[in-house]
């Protein structure tokens, strides 16, 4: 039976996780490291029901002391399969500088750790059983922490930011990526800046979310993000030689292969999301398809394909109007497109995005010039509004 670490949050028993408490009820031993009387006292009273009275030396085992550490494993006795529960304040990787002595001394005693998360000290949460002191004013300089802490905040007073899921969330993710992109392909670095704040939100958000769930905290996000970069570039970070961007890329696919996610795809197109636009996401599957070989020896051959798929679609037209057919040809019609950008090495999402804001600068010149004339386009006749086009064509921008 694994040993479980619990973090205890700031203090405060409403900042405790669920998954925290859960720990703490099922366990038929319980000890809490340098916890507040009223912690104590609330956990008792929410069902903790098998806690050790206070343990001597414990601001000693928070902070490392070999000796304390090796005294208090020795006096849990026998553990067996015994549930046990140590709580800690904060989240026991970020805030109990014993944890690597403690681990080290239970699994001398062939006893394996589970570490179990909790709100990290760098919150505000920590200070809310005390006044607030006002944040300053918006023109000050914050850290990372005092994001943090922000978020924290926002979760703690403020009833739409209470309300909000992973789920829930989904929606502004994608609308502020969408805004990123907008602002990079638009060459406004302030509305980047801007929008980065706003994205960089998302990520502290679900991270604050899943702290309160005990999942995981911004700190695990930081750390799996980080080794995952150290790992996957060994030519930066250990003594690999990678040659050129083709090598990186076979060498980052046969990495990614590696890991547990890797291991767990029965298919080297599993892992690309499904929510992606249609367009990036067939290009994303003929790039990794391409990768091993599965590919067009030249443009010429796509274009040959593409014309052979009109050509079915053509076919297919002769059908009634609602045979799925169609829709399948035209399908195909489209993938095969796709396949040309990535030959062409244009990516075929930010060219349709650019004609989508060519067609709307064009549209929108010629309504304007229509209601010059004191009309609306649907007033027009067909060779009139071939004569606005043409004009839109050629005095707006490309």
């Amino acid at each position: 039976m694994a040993v479980r670490i619990v973090g205890l949050g700031p203090g405060d028993p409403q900042y405790l996780t669920l998954g925290a408490l859960e720990a703490l009820r099922s366990a038929q031993r319980g000890y809490l490291l340098g916890a507040p009387t009223d912690l104590r006292t609330a956990l008792i009273a929410a069902g903790v029901n098998a806690l050790a009275g206070p343990i001597a030396d414990d601001a000693l085992i928070v902070r490392g002391g070999a000796i304390e550490i090796a005294r208090f494993v020795a006096s849990l006795g026998e553990i067996g399969d015994t549930p046990i529960a140590i709580g800690v304040l904060g989240h026991p990787l970020a805030d109990f500088p014993g944890l690597p002595l403690l681990v080290r001394a239970l699994e001398a005693r062939e006893t394996t750790t589970e570490v179990i998360a909790g709100m990290p000290h760098a919150t505000l949460a920590s200070a809310m059983t005390m006044p607030l002191v006002p944040l300053p004013p918006q023109s000050a300089h914050y850290s990372w922490d005092d994001l943090i802490e922000i978020m924290a905040r926002l979760r703690a007073g403020c009833p739409w930011d209470r309300e909000q899921t992973h789920r829930t969330l989904v929606p502004y993710l994608i609308e502020e990526t969408y805004e990123v992109v907008e602002a990079i392909e638009g060459d406004d670095h302030d509305a980047l800046c801007d929008e980065l704040g706003d994205l960089l939100l998302q990520i502290v958000f679900h991270s604050q979310l899943a702290v309160e769930t005990g999942a995981f905290s911004v700190r695990d996000v930081i750390d799996a993000l980080a080794n995952k970069m150290v790992r996957r570039h060994p030519h930066v970070f250990a003594d690999a030689v990678i040659e050129d961007v083709d090598a990186q890329w076979r060498s980052w696919e046969e990495l990614k292969a590696k890991e547990k996610t890797g291991l767990a795809r029965k298919s080297r197109l599993d892992g690309i999301p499904k929510h992606l636009g249609a367009l990036q996401r067939g290009q994303r599957m003929q790039e990794k398809a391409a990768r091993v070989g599965f590919d067009w020896p030249s443009v010429d051959g796509v274009l040959d394909k593409l014309v052979e798929e009109l050509s079915e679609l053509s076919e297919a037209r002769r059908a009634p109007a609602d045979d799925p057919h169609v829709r399948e040809e035209l399908g195909d019609v489209f993938f095969t497109l796709v396949n040309l950008a990535r030959s062409l090495g244009i990516d075929a999402e930010t060219a349709m995005r650019q004609a989508n804001e060519k067609f709307h600068r064009r549209f929108a010149y010629m309504e304007r010039r229509a209601a010059d004339d004191g009309k609306s386009l649907k007033e027009l006749k067909l060779d009139e509004l071939e004569v606005l086009w043409n004009r839109a064509k050629t005095e707006t921008p490309a």
